[in-house]
């Protein structure tokens, strides 16, 4: 697989990572087998998809656990990255950024994956009870301590921020701006799809300029962009799409041009080409510091998903896929 490079330390990673969250976390419990992804992992590494995308807080803890197994046989095959900052309980999740914490945090991370260090530490939310640059302080110091080998943030998109537009990512900027004093962020992860693109508008060119690699998170849209999901299918309520405005069944029917149009486009490539693998070739196509995270427990679709980086849209598939009708549904 094609590679690309994370931040000014040109940490190297397949062009297709894998996010592991569905496999313990957001996603129907109902689906989630082990061995199952145990599988998928390992699929995922033999063909080069070596950022393993996880965070203490899914599960809580039993991703990390379930990396583990895999990075104790295959450490020197994977890029590790984990996150720190957010803590679940029973009906809520709350920001932690307490240099303490984060500290505590990391041992706990190392011992879980089964591994004497990180390859990138990234901080899922600021706290905003704790000054963001004394949270990036504590990471930095696990850096120097060898812990950690580099550092990302995770910027808070539409679902945070419960809005839309161009100045979106303003405040996440403003927090790298600060963070970025204290020490090099090396890359930067955020919502980046063909139906969710408000990435393209500041915060991607931000990172380009600075040499940040960007991770391109829900580059599938929840699975809706891989066109396998019916209008009215209806989702296990542990399923975060249970609660998710684009996945009522009105808007999952309103927003089926975008899929027709990716079907489209894959059609031009051949019978062998999915929407799915158009819409992470999109992702791809948006800079050489894009690298898409698509998240799956599947074998099937991790083989899929890798299959994109040999993808290559033309201007006329670009031009296309920019000219489909945007998303209905938000989370006005």
């Amino acid at each position: 697989m094609e590679r690309r490079t994370i931040g000014a330390a040109a940490l190297a990673v397949g062009a297709v990572g894998l996010g592991c969250m569905p496999m313990s976390w957001a996603y129907s419990t109902s689906r989630q087998r082990g061995d199952e992804s145990l599988r998928a992992v390992h699929r995922a590494l033999d063909l080069g998809s070596t950022l393993l995308d996880t965070a203490d807080m899914y599960g809580p803890f039993t991703n990390e656990l379930l990396l583990g197994r895999v990075l104790k046989e295959r450490r020197s095959d994977a890029f590790v990255s984990t996150k720190v900052g957010l803590l679940v309980g029973e009906q809520h999740i709350v920001a932690n950024g307490r240099p303490g914490y984060v500290r505590r945090a990391c041992d706990a991370s190392l011992r879980r994956l089964q591994t004497d260090v990180i390859d990138l530490y990234q901080l899922h939310r600021a706290d905003p009870e704790v000054p963001v640059e004394e949270t990036w302080g504590a990471m930095a110091e696990l850096v120097r301590a060898g812990k950690v080998r580099a550092l990302g943030f995770c910027a808070v998109g539409a679902r945070g921020g419960r809005r839309s537009g161009n100045r979106l990512y303003d405040a996440t900027v403003r927090q790298l701006q600060r963070i970025q004093q204290v020490f090099p962020v090396s890359a930067v992860e955020a919502e980046l799809s063909v139906w969710s693109p408000e990435a393209l508008d500041t915060l991607l060119p931000w990172c380009e300029t600075r040499g940040i690699g960007f991770l391109a998170a829900m580059p599938l849209g929840n699975g809706f962009l891989t066109g396998t999901l019916t209008p009215g299918q209806g989702f296990e309520r542990d399923d975060m799409r249970a609660r998710h405005p684009r996945f009522t069944a009105e808007m999952m029917a309103a927003n089926q041009p975008i899929v027709v149009g990716l079907r489209r486009v894959a059609a031009r490539h051949g019978d062998h080409v999915t929407p799915a693998q158009v819409a992470l070739a999109w992702a791809l196509a948006q800079g050489r510091h894009v690298i898409p995270v698509p998240g799956t427990k599947h074998e099937r679709w991790v083989t899929e998903n890798a299959a994109a980086a040999r993808l290559r849209l033309s201007p006329q598939d670009l031009a296309e896929v920019a000219g489909l009708p945007g998303a209905q549904g938000s989370w006005e």
